[in-house]
């Protein structure tokens, strides 16, 4: 018999839908009857990509022993970290405070009726095993421990409730004088934890760092701090040679389970690919590195055959019918599982026999060394994951070939693995659309796009951003995510932030007047219902969210950049691209706020960094105006412009702009430039040769090589 999630949009959730388990999804259903039978909550959090939320799924959600026991003592509550960002945040935080240890998925929480926790952990095995207790016999103890001990419950939860509120940024009494300093001291963090031999920050498990990555690009082009650069760039050489990418179809996993980027987890998420996509064209930018414009062309090419809805040779979205996979064409689905045939990486690990069997000898004796064939096995069951293991100049020479016959004979080999893999059974896909990332992959697309000159990853971009209009555009107000036609959830700090920073690069890529009003729509929104008046700040949930015992306010990087940093930083760039100054004063509310946090831990909170480093130095803004073909022209020869440069190229048919942007139009086929920094403007420029002299000592533009 179902239970009460068929009616649920989640991937992750549907897949529990035919569980023993009488599972309801997060709600007044549950809450009510919770409190009406004065039982439990057993809180189950989730994704559909999760290898170990499987497991547990395997072991105990689908085991008709371990189900009873639930239904017995608990009600039962499945939420998806991805549509529900809020309690994920909530719970992860309450577990730490419980526990002193760091959470994960899947997050295995036990709360009172009123929502408050008091026991929980992670992923818990059916019974006792490598030190973790059985979950079948956890059960009934937690539950005897909640009638039996609830004074003490109650004053733990009260202590708990105080903390979260000790979590809360306070106001300083004396407003703070920004300076460089948390700028030069989170360099040094990031250098004390800089891996030198494996390039990334810290010891296995290694995740991608995209925030620390990016502040270490910015720093070099701000700067020319050689050491900020060769981390950044050396990380990202490591992370495209080793096993967490996909040699074969582009795209990076979630994190490598050792220190050498060797061996992934193997699932791949869009909120990680969507910056490191604008991190390999900005490495490019810096170095030339040819590896980061192969990387970046590999990776644009698996997000549009594989992450947008409605790309070629896809079907749609997976929607009900063919009407909603319609609407749903443009998003960006949100995960590829780690599983296959219930195997963790089965779809991307190779037998040597079977690579041998698939190609010719002489593609083979170039494969075999430069993907390390030749090596023992890397991974489970006599398997190998591809991973660069010597330079291809090497093996050539070793071949007694040249470079570009070597070159040649792995490109044939590589379109035969890719087309031999493509018959295996693929990895789930879950084919929600989240608001959140979906900002996230429309600025690396777009940034990508601009870089490179490659217009269809811009216009990716754009049809994400028409999807997202169209379908999460309710009322003024966004929705957090879509799936089979349905849009639902209130939206987040993120949805906003992220939507709002992905629309600035975008208008830089391709300018369209739709995006700027969106732009200026989301801002007012995240003035309106996200903003603390008083204390400064954005909470994460809107001032309309359902009440939560919790109202978090995020400052810190985790997986996904702070919400309160991108808000802070693309509010800067609106204020200053329209002269609007209640944007850029609601950022510089926010950097007051949460200035001792960056002064105390910097590195930790990189994307307010950014924030901070704009708000001593506003961003210099170039606005083109002329003919759509001269225009072209002049935007081409800036495409190459540091992070720090504002181009928009404005067609002169275009009306209605605001004032900061209403340049007056060239007659002819020529182009007017206008540099500006914060409030002050220089002088109309009509000379090409002349913009890229003064952009290049205003913003610090260096040539690609």
């Amino acid at each position: 018999m179902p239970n009460h999630l068929a009616e649920e949009t989640s991937p992750y959730l549907l897949q529990h839908v035919d569980n023993p388990v009488d599972w309801y999804p997060w709600g007044e259903s549950a809450l009510t009857l919770a409190r009406t039978q004065n039982k439990p909550i057993l809180l189950s959090v989730g994704y559909s990509a999760c290898h170990w939320c499987h497991v547990m799924a395997h072991e105990s959600f689908e085991d008709a022993e371990v189900a009873a026991a639930m239904n017995r003592h608990f009600v039962n509550v499945k939420v998806d970290r991805e549509e529900r960002p809020d309690l994920d945040q909530i719970y992860q935080t309450a577990l730490y405070m419980l526990t002193q240890r760091h959470g994960g998925w899947p997050l295995t929480l036990f709360l009172t009726p009123d929502q408050k926790p008091f026991f929980g952990g992670t992923y818990f095995p059916k019974t006792p095993r490598h030190g973790l207790p059985g979950f079948l016999d956890l059960l009934p103890r937690v539950a005897e421990t909640y009638y039996a001990r609830g004074a003490e419950i109650e004053k733990q939860s009260a202590s708990l409730l105080k903390s979260f509120a000790n979590m809360l940024p306070a106001k300083s009494v004396v407003t703070p004088a920004f300076s460089e300093q948390p700028l030069d001291q989170a360099l040094t963090e990031l250098r004390d934890r800089f891996d030198s031999v494996n390039g990334g920050f810290g010891e296995a498990p290694k995740f991608l760092h995209p925030s620390e990555l990016e502040f270490c690009l910015r720093r070099y082009f701000a700067t020319g701090c050689e050491q900020a650069l060769q981390m950044a760039a050396y990380t990202l050489q490591k992370m495209a040679e080793g096993g967490i990418y996909d040699q074969l179809g582009g795209g990076f996993c979630r994190y490598s389970t050792d220190e050498y980027w060797r061996i992934p987890h193997f699932e791949k998420m869009l909120y990680d690919n969507a910056p490191l996509l604008r991190l390999y064209a900005d490495a490019w930018l810096a170095t030339g590195n040819p590896l980061f414009e192969r990387i970046v062309e590999e990776t644009a090419a698996w997000v549009l055959r594989e992450m947008q809805s409605g790309s070629p040779g896809e079907d749609g979205t997976g929607a009900k019918d063919k009407e909603s996979a319609e609407d749903a064409r443009g998003g960006y689905y949100s995960t590829l599982d780690a599983d296959s045939e219930n195997e963790e990486g089965k779809f991307y690990v190779w037998d040597r026999s079977q690579v041998a069997q698939i190609l010719t000898p002489d593609e083979y004796a170039v494969v075999a060394p430069y993907y390390g064939l030749t090596r023992s096995p890397n991974f489970e069951r006599e398997h190998w994951n591809l991973e660069i293991v010597q330079p291809l100049a090497e093996v050539a020479l070793a071949a007694g070939i040249s470079r570009e016959e070597a070159q040649q004979r792995l490109a044939s080999a590589r379109e035969k693995l890719f087309i031999e893999r493509e018959l295996r059974v693929h990895p789930g896909r879950d084919e929600k659309i989240l608001t959140s990332w979906n900002g996230l992959m429309i600025k690396g697309m777009a940034r990508a796009g601009h870089v490179f000159g490659r217009d269809e990853w811009a216009q990716s971009a754009a049809r994400a951003v028409d999807f997202i209009r169209s379908a999460l555009w309710k009322n003024n107000r966004l929705l957090a995510t879509y799936k089979d036609g349905k849009a639902h959830l209130n939206a987040y700090l993120d949805d906003y932030a992220f939507l709002l920073d992905g629309l600035l690069e975008l208008m830089q890529a391709r300018f369209r007047q739709a995006d700027l009003d969106f732009a200026v729509a989301l801002a007012d929104v995240l003035l309106d219902q996200f903003e603390d008046k008083q204390a400064g700040g954005l909470y994460f949930t809107s001032h309309d969210h359902e009440k939560l015992i919790y109202r978090p306010k995020p400052g810190h990087d985790n997986v996904t950049p702070s919400g309160n940093g991108v808000a802070a930083y693309a509010l800067q760039r609106l204020g200053h691209l329209l002269g609007e100054f209640r944007y850029l004063e609601t950022a510089e509310r926010a950097l007051e706020l949460f200035y001792p946090a960056l002064s105390r831990q910097p590195s930790s909170c990189c994307s307010f960094l950014v924030a901070l480093e704009q708000s001593l130095t506003p961003p210099q803004i170039v606005i083109l105006r002329g003919q759509a073909r001269a225009l072209a022209e002049w935007n081409k020869a800036l495409r190459h412009h540091s992070p720090y440069t504002f181009v928009f190229a404005l067609s002169s048919e275009l009306v209605g702009l605001p004032p900061s942007l209403s340049k007056p139009a060239a007659m002819d086929n020529t182009v007017n430039a206008w540099v500006c920094h914060g409030v002050k403007c220089l002088p109309e420029i009509s000379d090409l040769q002349e913009l890229l002299r003064v952009c290049e000592i205003q913003g610090k533009i260096e040539p690609p090589f």
